[in-house]
């Protein structure tokens, strides 16, 4: 059993989702770094996809009632075991009795606590993720709270501390973000101008982004070609007869700024999406801050399946390493 002590700013259970209820509207929910969570995982000798913490921006603190496996990955915000400082991407153990801290992050925006035996919330739908907007899954499908006590699975005792992802493994955060996007969908709305701009112009995380979708500041305002618009559809230029939303499409509400929906996000709405960022980056997106600067980079449907398999390639060697 893990003690929520303080529950940091948005400190959820995740594992990697729950797939195939989206077209009944609810969304995949599950980590927003997958390989972070993943990683942390198989260093405390878990599957992949068994249920984690989820920290936002702001850890938790968390008192251990038994001795753990416990191994961190994701943003840079260092763990502190009773104030000694922890090793991230490395396994180590935890206490009874002893006090999980976190400090501020200094790169990324997510971090993933992954305890061996994996946290032991009931299954909803296939999943242990949180999915707070519709109250499923997690920890009574919610963000935590101070007080709230986790249950722990029966840990497989193949993990050891010690163990430590080598470097060539590890995960580059901060900077500015490159983000691969193939155009489409509803991309020939657009202008010629807005066209162009979306590609050539920096853009700048809002301070809105979360779980649901990032909002993007600072280009030009995006321009759509002007027509009558269908029946069904809204007054704003933007506006389309209600289509559904892919994970990782983004729309432009009033051609102001760019919302790249994530994985709480609702399916389907009238606003048209001008492309996908690809499945290989949104793990990137899930790291970035509030004011961190990026670029989208148009890239065609062939490229995306080759990224995809780099990516899949990638989570196939930490499972070499770490077979569960």
């Amino acid at each position: 059993m893990i003690k929520v002590l303080k529950p940091g700013l948005a400190t959820s259970v995740q594992d990697l989702g729950r797939e195939g209820y989206y077209h009944l509207g609810i969304p995949p929910s599950g980590a927003l770094d997958q390989y972070a969570l993943s990683a942390a995982n198989q260093l405390v000798g878990n599957p992949p996809g068994a249920a984690a913490l989820e920290c936002t921006l702001l850890g938790p603190e968390l008192e251990f009632q038994q001795d753990s496996l416990v191994a961190v990955c994701g943003a840079r915000m260092t763990p502190r075991v009773d104030g000694m400082e922890m090793q991230q991407d490395t396994a180590f153990t935890v206490k009874a009795g002893q006090v999980l801290r976190f400090d501020f992050p200094k790169a990324g925006a997510r971090t993933y606590v992954a305890v061996a035996g994996g946290i032991d919330v009931p299954l909803v739908l296939g999943s242990r993720s949180t999915y707070g907007l519709g109250a499923l899954g997690g920890f009574d499908g919610r963000r935590l709270l101070a007080g709230d006590a986790l249950p722990v699975g029966i840990a497989s005792g193949k993990g050891r501390a010690g163990a430590s992802l080598p470097m060539a493994l590890r995960q580059s955060l901060g900077g500015e973000i490159l983000l691969r996007v193939v155009p489409g969908l509803y991309y020939e709305r657009l202008s010629e101008s807005a066209a162009k701009s979306f590609f050539a112009e920096p853009w700048t995380v809002g301070s809105e982004a979360d779980r649901i979708g990032y909002r993007f500041k600072g280009g030009s305002a995006l321009g759509f070609q002007p027509r009558e618009q269908p029946f069904g559809a809204g007054s704003d230029p933007s506006n389309i007869v209600d289509s559904c939303y892919p994970i990782g499409s983004i729309q432009v509400p009033a051609g102001l700024e760019p919302i790249v929906l994530h994985r709480d996000a609702v399916s389907g709405g009238g606003y048209a999406m001008i492309g996908t960022v690809i499945s290989a980056d949104l793990d990137l997106i899930g790291q970035m801050q509030p004011n961190q600067k990026a670029r989208f980079i148009a890239v065609t449907l062939e490229e995306a399946l080759e990224a995809r398999r780099s990516y899949k390639k990638k989570l196939s060697c930490l499972s070499k390493l770490f077979p569960s």
